[in-house]
């Protein structure tokens, strides 16, 4: 990783992007509720050890992210639970209501990726994505 962060910041990226693959892995294996369980733990963590307990606690807790706290900690309770479907539509809508704001940020990131960002910007594709995403193109 790059100089620019600091060691937990690092760790806190590792940890967010396994979790993401934790995740991942538990809607492929059918919504496999202890490879969604580890994936929110890791992603949380990630999430903390990036930002800051100060940062992150404000992050969740800011008027107009409660509702999608709300949501992704009843449908993390889903999942221990062992209602891993509905669990999982619940949670999914609390990251969009959370982090809806960064998936413009993501979007162009991905476009920045050798192999994946052609794809991204296809003409056919890259107008979807951007309407998805909430990305506004300015005509040039």
């Amino acid at each position: 990783m790059s100089s620019w962060l600091s060691e937990s910041q690092q760790f806190g990226a590792v940890f967010t992007f396994g979790g993401c693959l934790f995740f991942l892995f538990g809607i492929f294996t059918f919504f496999d509720r202890a490879l969604l369980a580890v994936g929110n733990i890791l992603f949380l963590l990630g999430v903390l050890l990036m930002i800051g307990p100060h940062k992150t606690l404000k992050f969740f807790t800011r008027p107009t992210k409660r509702r999608g706290t709300l949501f992704l900690v009843f449908g993390i309770f889903m999942i221990l639970c062992k209602w891993t479907f509905l669990g999982f539509i619940i949670e999914s809508l609390g990251i969009v209501g959370l982090f809806g704001d960064f998936f413009g940020v993501i979007l162009q990131l991905l476009r920045s990726i050798p192999i994946i960002g052609p794809v991204l910007s296809h003409p056919t594709i890259a107008p979807v994505l951007d309407r998805i995403a909430g990305v506004s193109v300015l005509p040039v």
